[in-house]
């Protein structure tokens, strides 16, 4: 077990708060440690139908890219994980979900960050008028599960919850 010793920098953003700390290792030695503290998050896998999903296009800033991945965003103070993607969906999409079942939860970067994200499936979708936040979201996009499948052999789609949440509900092979 390692045992934090001091905090040697610090920075706080809006979405969360990153620590360099000075640690006691189990050797008995002291090293450092990155470690960020960012709220839970939540995903969802929307299914149009049995054989389409729908995923959203967004600039990813730390990759330089744009990505297609699956709905998503950080669960709100007060607020449960199923509430977040209820939400998020509406707002990333422009749909609600008449079902959502909850699939798995992980931590995506557990060497650094407490971080968890928790998986749904979403089904009986249909379209409510709320504007999708442009901020974010340059298009939403309804994916085939064959172009899904052919997306992954070209790794074209490099999200890890999207992988995750696909490869789990046996979307792709």
């Amino acid at each position: 077990m390692e045992k934090k010793i001091r905090t040697i920098a610090s920075l706080s953003t809006r979405s969360f708060s990153a620590y360099l700390d000075e640690v006691l290792l189990q050797n008995n030695q002291t090293g450092q440690r990155m470690r960020i503290d960012h709220p839970e998050a939540s995903a969802i896998i929307p299914f149009v139908s049995e054989k389409e999903i729908l995923m959203v296009r967004q600039y990813r800033y730390a990759l330089g890219r744009e990505t297609l991945e699956i709905p998503a965003g950080k669960v709100d103070p007060g607020e449960t994980p199923e509430q977040c993607i209820r939400r998020e969906l509406k707002e990333e999409t422009g749909h609600e979900a008449g079902r959502i079942e909850w699939v798995y939860t992980f931590a995506p970067a557990l060497g650094y960050s407490n971080e968890l994200i928790h998986l749904y499936s979403g089904h009986g979708l249909r379209k409510v008028d709320t504007k999708i936040d442009e901020k974010e979201i340059a298009s939403v996009e309804k994916i085939s599960l064959d172009e899904l499948k052919r997306m992954f052999r070209e790794r074209v789609i490099l999200d890890s919850k999207t992988l995750l949440g696909l490869l789990l509900m046996r979307v792709l092979p």
